[in-house]
């Protein structure tokens, strides 16, 4: 298979790449045999606490974005063939009847829902709902913010619901449109047909014109709105394209996949660890493992577990820069290796480690409520994390494996985890499978391959992964060491589970 795209001539493409704590602009220049990336505009993304909760400044981050098609303009003497826009999942914002801004997003990180599942299990299920929509149970997806603010003037006064990326998209564009990839995330789509559920929407008692079309990834999104074109330096009839607008969606589409029997794991501030198939698993088994089904390109699934993931390290080193601690990520990484193995391990996924806070404390806290000695000092607390990480990594895709009825002969981890030499050593060890790292700009990658798949610039699902592949650079990781202590390590973690409050 070639691994060459169509064109002739290089293409430059704009991916808009928002996460959890910065974005970015992202400049890929195609051609043929070579796929180049060029981060044009880096800008911090800072939730701002407010009297009524968490929320995200997003008129700062949409700034950020045109800011950066600006500086990619300039790069390219104001010539890109496509503009696509990627985010986190989950949250959104709402439009009135004017298609004004009714306040400022939710972050999901925000303690409104909490509760909120609880007011919805009485007009539909737990079961019923995971009949529905193959969802992973989190109390911050969509639907639960949604019950949260039942009643509230502003969910009243809301005429249309836009998701991070499709509000961006819309901003740049004036379209409305939801991409399903991110849809699909909401606890609102169904799974099995791949549209709005009804029955969902009347037990939120939601008006379903509150929920814009559909897209898929490649469909047109329209061309630059005027004014955006003008400050940005972009012909107005610049596209933008509906890609993989779910971050990890798209980093999906960059696994550089040449084989079958593949996972992935997609490791940022969350871990996405699963598997890509044709078709959901609905089963009490799947919703009592926690597994969700979310849609991907083409219209494969991504059978997954949506695991803490780097949120604990970078949450640490926070924690520890305000006390005026050294925070360097190679030291530390250097002197994790150098830790004790297995001095202790934790459920990632423990809900005190949802919200942000002193990291450090938690895990203090956590080891010695299960009667194990707690990390003492920066290295053996970095040891504890990673090796917690890896432990949920193993976990999800064996459990992964035995609900989809697949074999896994080697894993791919993507994303900005996958610089971290310690954790793809510990996730082939754990996981006693091989482990190919890279890409780290999964993300930008898959973002920029929709786009240039629309542009007919390259060609297939298979023809794209080998692109990445034979373009990027990866590494390989081989696993080592003694299966019975990382077996050990697994059923402390079980009996956590079992017995803590």
């Amino acid at each position: 298979m070639s691994i060459a795209p169509f064109g002739t001539s290089p293409a430059h493409f704009a991916a808009a790449d928002l996460g959890a704590t910065s974005g970015r602009v992202i400049l890929g220049r195609l051609e043929p045999g070579r796929l180049d990336l060029t981060e044009a505009h880096r800008f911090p993304n800072t939730p701002v606490r407010l009297p009524d909760g968490l929320r995200w400044d997003v008129l700062a981050l949409f700034q950020g974005v045109v800011d950066g098609l600006r500086a990619a303009s300039r790069v390219t003497g104001g010539q890109l063939t496509s503009i696509g826009v990627d985010s986190w999942a989950v949250d959104y914002g709402l439009l009135d009847a004017d298609g004004a801004l009714l306040g400022s997003p939710y972050h999901y990180r925000d303690g409104r829902t909490d509760t909120a599942a609880e007011s919805l299990w009485p007009k539909i299920g737990p079961e019923e709902l995971y009949r529905i929509t193959g969802l992973q149970h989190l109390p911050f997806n969509t639907v639960f913010q949604l019950a949260s603010a039942v009643g509230s003037s502003q969910l009243r006064a809301a005429r249309t619901l836009l998701l991070i990326p499709d509000l961006l998209t819309h901003w740049l564009t004036g379209s409305l449109g939801t991409e399903e990839t991110n849809a699909s995330t909401t606890g609102l789509f169904d799974a099995r047909t791949g549209t709005w559920s009804g029955d969902v929407l009347k037990a939120l008692s939601l008006d379903p014109g509150l929920l814009p079309p559909l897209r898929s990834p490649g469909d047109p999104a329209g061309t630059l709105l005027p004014h955006v074109a003008e400050f940005t330096g972009l012909s107005p009839a610049t596209p933008v394209t509906t890609v993989a607008s779910h971050d990890t969606a798209s980093a999906v589409v960059a696994v550089p996949a040449t084989e079958p029997h593949f996972a992935y794991i997609s490791c940022g501030t969350w871990s996405l660890a699963g598997l890509e198939l044709d078709a959901p698993v609905i089963s009490e088994a799947s919703r009592q493992a926690n597994f969700t089904n979310e849609r991907g390109i083409d219209g494969t699934v991504r059978f997954l577990r949506n695991i803490m993931g780097m949120w604990l390290l970078e949450e640490c080193r926070r924690t520890w820069r305000a006390r005026g601690m050294p925070t360097d990520l190679p030291t530390l990484l250097d002197e994790a290796a150098r830790a004790e193995p297995f001095a202790c391990v934790i459920d990632p996924d423990a809900p005190e480690f949802l919200a942000p806070g002193d990291m450090p404390r938690r895990i203090e806290a956590y080891c010695r409520r299960a009667g194990r000695p707690a990390p003492e000092g920066q290295g053996p607390t970095v040891r504890c994390v990673l090796e917690s990480l890896a432990l949920a990594h193993r976990r999800t895709l064996r459990r992964a494996a035995q609900l989809a009825d697949r074999e896994i002969s080697h894993v791919h981890l993507v994303g900005g985890g996958s610089r971290n030499e310690l954790l793809c050593r510990l996730t082939a060890d754990a996981t006693g499978l091989p482990v190919i790292a890279g890409p780290t700009e999964a993300t930008a990658l898959g973002n920029i391959l929709v786009q240039a798949r629309a542009a007919h610039q390259v060609g297939d699902l298979a023809s794209m992964r080998q692109l990445v592949s034979g373009t990027q650079e990866l590494r390989h990781y081989s696993p080592r060491g003694n299966a019975a202590s990382w077996d050990a390590a697994e059923a402390r973690v079980t009996r956590d589970g079992q017995d803590l409050p």
